[in-house]
């Protein structure tokens, strides 16, 4: 959604996505500030169940999406969510997507899709690990990390907007995030920057 009003020149100084091609896109049609595109995380995915399930998510790894208490399964939509296209890439790799791909519910993004989850709309979900860390969400729920191996990589990208009003500030939050104190807020909340 938000590549799609940046062509439309949304009125944004710094764009940061989950996915790394976007900022690729805006950058080849000249929507950025010359050599302002930038990777700064990993972002990686985990089984995640509220607290008050009976699940032991933690136990039984994917194999927790299989049982019979869990009619609903949260995703992003892989058409276009890069979480998404994780976490079906996953239930594939890892052999239970045949298995549960009529549970699957689809949110828009992945904040969406954890918010499904979280609110028990849907009895578990394949969601960031950054959103099972965030504060907000810290202890309502327990999870099991989806090893890396599973999914394809989910390199995040940034840029600076070519029309940014303030081009000083959005270089210098670049720089700090990408600074051993951003990356060290980011790797606290879920990201690698492998």
């Amino acid at each position: 959604m938000f590549y799609a009003q940046l062509l439309n020149h949304a009125p944004f100084d710094l764009y940061l996505s989950a996915d790394v091609q976007y900022p690729h896109k805006l950058a080849e049609q000249g929507l950025i500030l010359p050599g302002s595109e930038f990777a700064y995380a990993v972002g990686r995915i985990v089984v995640w169940t509220g607290k008050t399930s009976g699940i032991d998510v933690e136990r039984l790894g994917i194999a927790a999406l299989r049982q019979p208490a869990v009619y609903h399964i949260a995703i992003a939509n892989p058409a276009h969510a890069p979480y998404g296209r994780a976490a079906e890439a996953a239930l594939r790799s890892l052999g239970v997507y045949d298995a549960v791909k009529d549970k699957l519910v689809m949110g828009e993004n992945i904040s969406q899709a954890f918010q499904m989850a979280q609110s028990g709309a849907a009895e578990a979900g394949v969601v960031a690990l950054s959103l099972a860390m965030a504060p907000g969400a810290a202890g309502q729920g327990r999870y099991w990390e989806v090893p890396p191996s599973a999914y394809p990589r989910l390199e995040q990208g940034g840029a600076i907007l070519r029309w940014t009003l303030n081009p000083e500030a959005a270089k210098a939050f670049r720089a700090f995030l990408l600074a051993p104190e951003g990356r060290a807020i980011l790797k606290r909340y879920g990201f690698s920057g492998e």
